[in-house]
Parts: structure tokens; sequence; C-alpha cells
């Protein structure tokens, strides 16, 4: 059932930003008189699985889901219709309106990827609102254990007090892609403040260990269950250990730390228990363990609990305006830093570049409509910005073309044209298999 919910966000996700995609293509071909003889979600290679006639444009589904298209008459695209640019051109054609309708067409699609992304965010601010935790109340710092982190110099209980200079207000879920697009990071550890730089292949270091949070809140040490054949029957589920052998553990990381240090022994302990703290003893096994299953605390439960403040900050429809494009504005500049890193081979960030199975592992495996926006509005943006680039087949790579026209005020020739397109398209269809091949030697070394 799982791998279900995850397909069906990951489709519904993908289809919904595909056909209004397209539809930039189209509403703008149509107002200017241009014929488009098909508007397909996904590729209908050789068959369609659903298509209708209506008027001069037919409608359909394919088979293949690697994206979809509309075909406007006169257009040298991805269709390679030689025979059709053989003919005089037509009036109705999309090689015989004027250059500033034709950039209007090709740029339709991306512009609705970049409205569409900045609205989510306006309608998400305004549903949910903004959660968090402020900074300063983080007291005792963050966990850190990522081996990545540490060997950078970051430690369990540092401060972060600010990212490339800008200082951090909130701790949210933002938190790690701020520090994998950072130089520098500004922490602060036993009252004193240091900046630790960020190596140059920091991602690239990153996708060889084990995958998960750079860093996050710590967290009590609250037991779940109790192993069968344990020696400490006297630990109940839901007790928090406060502390181990005299000593304050109330973090995780403090009681394993302490458990460490006393293996083979039995050693005094103080636990929460509706909320009485109640002393005992424990064994510690020659491994550090306890015998007991243990688990994750609500930020609901550790607010109840004294541990952290949660912050929740509602707008109305007009304050969800600014908050929405302040976010949309923030996505866009972080994507187009990421693509500054894929492209310096210094960083090794080609190397963690993504196809099909890197968007479809994105989505959880249960559903949400606040993570399923806020993931459809990230891919929004990505394919906006992905689509702009200057590849010819890519929109643009029309783009290009036509701003040299303006400018020039000379068209390339369609012979030019044709050559650039299967110059593109070859460049996609190697950028294709480079992002899904990397997909499959992930899954084979299981990185």
């Amino acid at each position: 059932m799982d791998i279900v919910i995850k397909l069906s966000q990951f489709l519904l996700s993908l289809s919904l930003l595909i056909i209004l995609h397209e539809l930039g293509h189209f509403i703008p071909a149509k107002l200017f008189k241009t014929r488009v003889e098909k508007f397909y979600l996904f590729f209908d290679v050789k068959y369609s699985l659903i298509k209708k006639k209506i008027g001069e444009t037919e409608y359909g589904i394919g088979w293949l889901p690697l994206g979809g298209y509309v075909k406007i008459s006169g257009m040298i695209d991805e269709s390679m219709d030689k025979e059709q640019m053989a003919l005089p051109p037509q009036p109705w054609e999309f090689r015989s309106k004027p250059a500033w309708q034709r950039l209007i067409i090709m740029l339709g699609g991306v512009t609705v990827n970049f409205i569409l992304a900045f609205i989510i965010y306006i309608g998400m601010a305004f549903a949910y609102g903004d959660t968090y935790i402020a900074n300063e109340d983080l007291k005792d710092g963050l966990l850190i254990e990522n081996p990545v982190m540490n060997k950078a110099g970051f430690q369990t209980g540092d401060k972060i007090i600010a990212v490339d200079g800008e200082k951090i207000i909130k701790f949210d879920n933002e938190m790690n892609m701020k520090i994998i697009m950072a130089k520098q990071v500004l922490i602060e550890r036993n009252g004193i403040e240091q900046t630790i730089k960020i190596p140059v292949d920091f991602v690239d270091q990153l996708s060889k260990v084990e995958k998960g949070s750079l860093v996050s809140i710590r967290k009590p040490f609250a037991i779940t269950s109790i192993s069968e054949g344990s020696l400490n029957t006297n630990l109940q589920p839901k007790d928090i250990i406060l502390s181990l052998n005299g000593v304050s553990t109330k973090y995780y990381d403090q009681v394993t730390s302490v458990l460490e240090k006393n293996k083979n022994k039995t050693i005094s302990a103080v636990v929460l228990r509706d909320e009485k703290q109640v002393p005992l003893q424990v064994i510690v096994s020659k491994d550090a363990k306890l015998g007991i299953g243990i688990g994750s605390l609500g930020m609901e439960s550790l607010e109840k609990l004294g541990y952290y403040k949660i912050s929740k900050q509602e707008f109305s429809l007009l304050e969800s305006i600014p908050v929405g494009l302040e976010k949309g504005k923030n996505q866009l500049v972080g994507y187009g830093k990421q693509l500054k890193m894929i492209f310096s081979p210094s960083t090794g960030a080609y190397k963690q570049v993504g196809g099909f199975k890197a968007i479809f592992d994105i989505f959880p495996n249960t559903w949400s409509w606040e993570v399923f926006w806020n993931i459809t509005a990230l891919l929004s943006i990505m394919l906006g910005v992905m689509n702009l680039l200057p590849i010819p087949a890519l929109d643009g790579g029309h783009v290009m073309f036509l701003l040299y026209e303006i400018i020039s005020g000379k068209k390339p020739s369609d012979k030019f044209l044709e050559n650039a397109q299967m110059v593109g398209f070859v460049l996609l269809i190697t950028l294709l298999l480079f992002a899904n091949g990397n997909d499959i030697y992930k899954a084979i070394v299981g990185k």
C-alpha cells in the first residue's frame, strides 16, 4: 500500500506539472491564431493510450511517462517534421508569426511553472502557516552526528548562528539545505563563536555516507518497549531517562555517551514516569545497551515536557502573499545555487544528479497534502529552470535563437535549426541517461 501512495503522489504531481507547462505554450499559441496539432500528457511513441480530436487539436495520453508536449504547426521541435517544413509557410504556422509572438509562446511553459510555484507557496502559507523553533530557544545546541559534518568541524551541542553571513532566526526543515549550499557557517560552542568553512567537495563527501539529517534538534531518550529477555524489567514504556550514574542525561546523545563508559555495570538512574521522577537501578550490557526499544517524541510532547517552545505563525490571505513570494524566491535562488554546484566539477555535486527514481524517492509513503504541495512547488521551479537552459530542444534553446533573431534582425535558417535541434536532442538523451544511470548506480551500491 505504501508504494501505491508514493506512486500516486509521484504521478499526480508530474502530470499536473506537465499539463500546466504545456498549457503555458498552448494558450498563447491559440491567442496568436497558431495551429496546435497535438496536446499530449506523456509521449505517444507509435500509439496512444487515450486520444480524442477536438477541432484542429488532438488531445491524448501517451504510454511513455517521460514528459509531455504540444505539437505546434510550423515549428522545428522534437517531432522533426521535415515534410511540413519543406512546404511554403502558412499564416497559421509558428514560423509565420512575428518573433515577439513566437518568444511569448516559447516562454509560456516556464512562466506557468514559476507562477504555479509562487501560487502554491502563497496557498501553503495561508493554509498551514509557519511552524518552527526560534533559533535562540535551542539553548543546548543541535544534534550533529553526521560523520562528514564532524569531519568538517561540527559537534553536537553547537549552535548555528549564521550561514554565509545570514543570521539564522529560526530552525526549520530548510536548515540542512542551507548548510549544504553554504561556504561558511558561524557557530557558537561553549559560549565562543567560531567560523567553520564548508569543504568544496562537501556534497561529494555526503554522497559516500548513509543519508540522514546533517543537523537536528536534540531529543530525550524515550523508551517505547522492553525487549524480550531484557534484564531491565523495572523500566517501562513511555519512561524518559533523565540521569544515569549521577550524570544528567537530558538528551539521547548524552545517554549513549554514559552507557559507553559503563559497560557491564549496574548503575543508578532516574526516569520520568507519569510526570514523576522515579529512581532505580539499570544494568548496562557489554554492548552498552539496556535491552529496550526507543522512539522519538512528537513536537507537542517535547513542548509539553519543556524541551522546546514551538512557534506557530498564521497568516491572512493578504499576509500570505509576501510570505509565499519570499519562499518562492528563496527556493528559486537555492536551486540556482544547486545548478552552479552541479556544473562545478570540483564540488562532486554532479554525482548526485538523479532521474525519475530520485524524484520518486522524494515523496513520502504516507499521504500528506502539505508535503505533496511543497514538493510539487519545488519540482515546478526545477522544471522551469531546467527548461530555460540554453540547450536546443529545450524551451531555453528556442528562446536563445529567438532573442538572436530579435536583436540581429536575422532569422537562423531552418536547416541550422534542424541541426541544432538534433544536437540538443542528443544532449538531452545523454543527460537523461546520466541522471537515471546515477539512480541505478546508487540502487546497486546502496547509497
